[in-house]
């Protein structure tokens, strides 16, 4: 499963850097749907493998494909035998990634894979705020973003809400588990790929079973039996698309006799012995999806039991009992624990104080089933708050952000320039005036929608090429100011000679030929706000006459009037003093 035989030649980075980002994903998604149904040693590989493309994307910076290599590479470490720890970090990247790069979509999955985390930890509670967290964007995220494009839009929308699914799923939640797989269906329901439609049916075929068994601890028999009888009908109709996804399949083998989940469908809702030799050829660790083997272990055991075999369908339960290497879920645990005690009629167990140990259990039972509503209640609850919380945070954030780059605005530059300029750990403060050169001939020969559009590339470019604890703002028109905290004078002016090269690197059908003059100054101890950004104009105006397209940190604009103060000599700053146009 590697990309390449050793990770750590010269030659493995060009190789990839040849490959286009659709490749990119389409490999890393290959590879998402193969490491869940291969050994633990191509699991591995396929981490190893991932992490390459991590690399990759990330030397190039296209925000929603490294975004979605985060996402990747976390997922399968989360479903990697003892690696789930090393998914944090990636986790805590994407979160601030997909944040610093308004990628809302894959921001609720970064939440959503948190949970999934947090649930291998067997922190449910916590999980549980994660998926509301999750939700509660999706909630707010009805309008798909034009840049992304419809389709792409609803395949990261689905992705999201089963990553939702999963975990709801694992917590019991059934109802909100069916809510959300129903939504995710529902955006792929026009472009689904037959991979799509194999797993969400393979998806639902799970929840349904995991809720049939449910239902049966609290004696709800019939309504368990609708729940396996639903599940093998989805089982069927996963044949076709099965045999054209992505998983590792046998060649012309039906699909039932490949997904040990499917298998278990067609037993529970019909157990007899037909069954049997299928499902003990599914039963192996390595055959099967996370978390499956109870349900294949029961749906074996009932076949087993109707064939009048009870002991080996007990040695069967009591074998995947002892067996918790899959790191089952506390819900499927309980399952097995009482198909144990329902089959297990030894003498110790068919006493009237076992019927009585029975009738305890399906008293906690319902008890639970009471708590589990109340889950539901808290995770909608919870839901609401985020979503207020969230609706409340943007309104303040309207109004600190300009609406069309979405950089800060001026009144927030204000406040980032008086903060900054009091901290102690901020010093010393390098200050920028960005003017974009020829930018009005874009909007007289073009159209002001034309140059809005430059607008809002050149901006995303700028705060790309700088560090992340830098400030770019929007001054107004096409100014822009950029705080560099903690930056020498030569760092600053290096930062900023990258930002220039970057636009002047743009394709012409985006930047239109629009360059950067930047004026590079040092805040001074005690000046204010106006006096750093009068002599940084003052330098940009210098960049200007020297051509465009570059820094000017010159000092000698401070001598103009406009930027001194009185009373006082005209400043200077030896460490711009050797400092030239660049």
């Amino acid at each position: 499963m590697r990309l390449t035989e050793d990770a750590t030649t010269s030659g493995r980075r060009p190789a990839l850097a040849e490959m286009s980002d659709a490749w990119l994903h389409g490999r890393a998604r290959e590879l998402g749907a193969a490491i869940q149904r291969v050994s633990y040693a191509e699991q591995l590989d396929i981490v190893t493998s991932l992490d390459e493309l991590l690399d990759e994307t990330q030397r190039r910076g296209e925000p929603l494909l490294v975004a979605q290599l985060l996402r990747y590479s976390a997922m399968a470490r989360l479903v990697t035998r003892g690696l789930a720890a090393e998914a944090e970090p990636r986790l805590d990247e994407m979160l601030a990634h997909t944040r610093r790069h308004g990628l809302a979509l894959m921001r609720a999955d970064a939440h959503a894979m948190r949970g999934r985390r947090l649930v291998i930890a067997k922190q449910e509670d916590a999980a549980l705020t994660e998926i509301a967290r999750a939700l509660a964007i999706l909630d707010d995220s009805a309008v798909p973003d034009r840049q992304v494009g419809r389709r792409n839009w609803d395949r990261m929308l689905s992705t999201t809400l089963v990553d939702c699914w999963l975990v709801l799923n694992q917590l019991g939640v059934y109802e909100a588990a069916e809510e959300a797989i129903a939504r995710a269906a529902q955006a792929i329901r026009d472009s689904a790929s037959p991979h799509e439609i194999a797993l969400q049916l393979i998806n639902r075929v799970k929840m349904l079973l995991g809720w049939g068994l449910r239902l049966e601890r609290i004696e709800r028999y019939d309504e368990g039996a609708d729940k396996f009888r639903t599940a093998a009908s989805m089982a069927q109709a996963a044949e076709g698309p099965f045999t054209e996804s992505l998983f590792p399949r046998k060649a012309g083998v039906p699909a039932i006799d490949q997904v040990g989940v499917l298998a278990a469908a067609a037993a529970l809702a019909s157990p007899d012995s037909s069954h049997i030799e299928r499902l003990n050829s599914l039963l192996h660790p390595e055959l099967v999806f996370p978390h499956e083997r109870e349900i294949i272990a029961i749906a074996l055991a009932r076949c087993l039991d109707n064939d009048g075999r009870r002991e080996d369908a007990l040695q069967v339960l009591k074998e995947v009992r002892e067996d918790n290497e899959d790191g089952s879920l506390p819900s499927m645990r309980l399952n097995l624990a009482r198909e144990l005690a329902r089959l297990d009629t030894t003498p110790d167990y068919a006493s009237g104080a076992s019927q009585s140990l029975i009738d305890y259990a399906t008293i906690l039972e319902t008890e639970m089933w009471s708590l589990r509503e109340s889950q539901i209640a808290t995770l909608n609850a919870r839901r609401e708050h985020e979503r207020l919380s969230a609706e409340h945070g943007a309104i303040t954030q309207q109004a600190l952000q300009d609406p069309l780059t979405g950089l800060p605005n001026r009144r927030a530059l204000d406040e980032k320039l008086r903060s900054l300029a009091s901290s102690a750990d901020a010093q010393p403060l390098a200050v920028a005036l960005v003017d974009l050169d020829g930018f009005k001939d874009v909007n007289d020969k073009q159209s002001h929608a034309e140059g809005d559009n430059v607008l809002r590339v050149i901006a995303s470019t700028l705060r790309d090429a700088l560090r992340g604890d830098d400030v770019v703002a929007r001054y107004g028109g096409d100014e822009f100011i950029v705080l560099l905290p903690g930056a020498p004078a030569s760092a600053a002016k290096q930062a900023l000679g990258r930002s220039v090269n970057a636009v002047a690197s743009l394709p012409h059908h985006l930047s239109h030929g629009v360059t950067l003059s930047v004026g590079l100054v040092s805040l001074r101890p005690q000046e204010r706000a106006e006096q750093v950004l009068a002599r940084a104009d003052a330098a940009m105006y210098q960049a200007k006459r020297g051509g465009g397209n570059q820094v000017s940190s010159v000092n000698s604009m401070a001598i103009d009037p406009a930027t001194g103060w009185p009373g006082e000599d005209a400043p200077t700053d030896p460490a711009w003093d050797s400092e030239q146009p660049t």
